[in-house]
């Protein structure tokens, strides 16, 4: 377990539930002990499907504890949106990084890593890693 702060985990869906769920997944399958901080933003202010730019940024905010942000994201928009802050500049803090990775299985291991107290290359190269996962 690292002594300093661990690397946030950012999980950006269209759908709110669906970044809640996988959050709650990645969490879980973690294991007990001190999880990285996790941030679920999906769908838009209102509830509906989409993705927020306001959203996106306070979940952000929310897991920063200066180790990097990794931020995973479903679908094409929610890509661009993410690519767009980060382009920005002022927008996210320094240290977030959109990582390509499956959904689902990045986001377990990014909060696995995480957890275990990697650091923000590290947490990028095991969510990245699971687009080697077989599954039968």
């Amino acid at each position: 377990m690292a002594d300093g702060p661990l690397v946030g985990i950012v999980l950006v869906s269209h759908s709110g539930p669906v970044a809640e769920a996988v959050a709650a997944l990645a969490t879980g399958l973690a294991g007990g002990g001190n999880t990285a901080p996790v941030a679920a933003a999906g769908g838009t202010a209102d509830g509906g499907l989409g993705t927020s730019a306001e959203l996106i940024s306070a979940a952000v905010s929310r897991v920063d504890g200066g180790a990097g942000v990794a931020v995973l994201a479903d679908l094409g928009s929610a890509v661009l949106t993410v690519k767009a802050l980060i382009a920005e500049g002022d927008e996210l803090p320094d240290g977030t990084r959109l990582v390509d990775a499956p959904f689902v299985e990045g986001a377990v291991a990014a909060v696995v890593s995480a957890s275990a107290g990697a650091d923000l290359a590290s947490v990028e190269a095991a969510a990245t890693e699971a687009y080697t996962y077989r599954k039968v």
